[in-house]
């Protein structure tokens, strides 16, 4: 599996933790940045991960930051994006199995890196049901 990896300053050091945990499961990952704790903007970031995901070069995604939402609102703004902030095991578990979310995003600031594994394994295991909610999912469109 290949994931992309994006986060802001205040994501980094959550990002470099999941991205070694995941290296040693023999993932193949891709890292848009950014690359130290100074500040930056996370659009910067967010907008290359979004792009990678449209366009299948990587798998899915994980993106970093605070408090995980302006990341995610950013990822969301691109067509095909379904980013979810997933602060527990079970809204990862829901992102994918009813809105097939194609990125999980994390809020730095307010979980563990225990916490943060376990949401990102959760998020990678868990496959979509399709189903009802795929009528759902394609009511989600852009105006």
């Amino acid at each position: 599996m290949k994931i992309g990896f994006a986060a802001d300053h205040a994501g980094y050091e959550l990002k470099m933790f999941l991205i070694a945990l995941l290296k040693q499961k023999g993932m193949e990952i891709v890292d848009f940045g950014t690359n130290s704790t100074e500040s930056v903007d996370y659009p910067d970031f967010a907008h290359p991960l979004a792009v990678a995901v449209e366009n299948n070069d990587v798998d899915c995604g994980i993106a970093v930051c605070g408090s995980g939402n302006g990341i995610s609102m950013t990822l969301n703004k691109h067509l095909g994006i379904r980013a979810a902030l997933c602060w527990n095991e079970e809204i990862a578990v829901l992102a994918r199995k009813h809105n097939n979310a194609n990125i999980c995003s994390l809020p730095a600031r307010f979980i563990s890196e225990t916490e943060a594994a376990k949401i990102v394994e959760t998020f990678l295991l868990t496959d979509f049901e399709g189903g009802r909610h795929q009528k759902r999912i394609d009511k989600i469109i852009c105006f």
